[in-house]
């Protein structure tokens, strides 16, 4: 069973918001910075914020059956060659977080050992799938107990756009056609072999499990996405917050949240893909994403981008000056006050 998440703390949160207005500056001058920085706030329980120490992204990697349909522009093998890049340090993701200062942590979590193909058979057995989860639960575990104070959930694996669209389809129930999109930049063929293979899983996943997050993840899911939930929701019992990424990892936050309801209150959402599905996930979660550049590569890279925005929330909130601090009058200049007579 998911670990119980607590609510982030309330009253840290009120005291940014109440720092915010006395801080040099017109009320709201600093827009989606000030509510970011409340958000800092409540999950590390303490106004005026700390900057983030030990940041990492965690790339979950497996391979999905269902590439074998034809339903993504690379074949199978290139996710284990991605993971060697990752080792190597010559992926975006890599780059991305020496400029951010994170480190990145790779998990193989069956590449080489395929999830089923979704449109044919179950993705996991229900042992397979409780052990994935509780790998999510455990890599919290070390990476906080570790010093870890911001997550960044990744992902890497050739047609995980597909059981990540199934996850959210089946959740919200979603057609096909409504969810699918390119990907890593199929063409028509490709898109219409996706959107068959989403509907024939979704058709068996609605008899058996129906619009249940854990057995849709099973159902439909893959080991990759039933870690990153179990990730996602020790993450918030161990209060931790996390920088949400692309769709694989959306699709996990929304299985999560469903699961284990408040995990979400420890998420921000980074990025916004061009994946359909993920613009569904977020909306259902309610959450709205710091940046919109058009990104489709997952690996944690858009979190990444998110990272200094998050910075500089933490930064404003807890180094500007108040008024008071400043001598600078809080008081804005009354409308219609008539200039001073200069002939007196």
């Amino acid at each position: 069973m998911p670990a119980q998440v607590r609510n982030p703390d309330e009253n840290a949160r009120a005291q940014a918001l109440a720092r915010q207005a006395q801080l040099t500056k017109p009320a709201g001058a600093l827009g989606r910075l000030e509510e970011l920085s409340a958000w800092v706030c409540a999950v590390q329980g303490a106004c005026p914020p700390r900057q983030f120490s030990r940041i990492r992204v965690v790339i979950v990697a497996a391979d999905h059956g269902i590439a074998a349909g034809g339903v993504s522009a690379y074949p199978p093998e290139v996710t284990a060659q991605m993971v060697a890049n990752f080792a190597a340090g010559g992926a975006a993701v890599n780059v991305l977080a020496r400029q951010a200062g994170a480190t990145v942590r790779v998990i193989d979590d069956g590449v080489g050992l395929a999830s089923g193909r979704i449109d044919r058979e179950d993705a996991l057995s229900v042992a397979d799938f409780d052990a994935a989860f509780e790998l999510g639960r455990a890599i919290v575990d070390e990476e906080v107990d570790s010093g870890c104070d911001l997550l960044i959930p990744g992902d890497m694996g050739i047609g995980n756009t597909t059981p990540a669209a199934a996850v959210v389809a089946g959740i919200l129930g979603l057609e096909p056609v409504v969810v699918v999109g390119r990907g890593t930049g199929i063409d028509d063929a490709t898109w219409m072999r996706k959107t068959t293979a989403i509907r024939d899983a979704l058709r068996r996943s609605r008899r058996s499990v129906g619009r249940d997050p854990e057995g849709l993840l099973r159902v439909v899911g893959g080991r990759d996405l039933a870690t990153l939930a179990g990730l996602l929701i020790q993450a918030g019992a161990r209060r931790t917050p996390v920088i949400l990424d692309g769709v694989v990892s959306c699709a996990a936050a929304l299985a999560a949240e469903r699961m284990a309801p408040g995990a979400s209150a420890w998420w921000v959402a980074g990025t916004r893909s061009t994946e359909p599905s993920q613009a569904k996930a977020l909306t259902a979660l309610g959450l709205d994403p710091l940046l919109d550049l058009s990104l489709r590569l997952g690996e944690g890279t858009g979190a990444l981008l998110a990272v200094n925005l998050v910075q500089a929330a933490a930064a404003t909130l807890a180094e500007m000056s108040t008024f008071t601090e400043a001598g600078v009058s809080d008081k804005p200049a009354e409308a219609n006050t008539p200039p001073p007579d200069e002939s007196a």
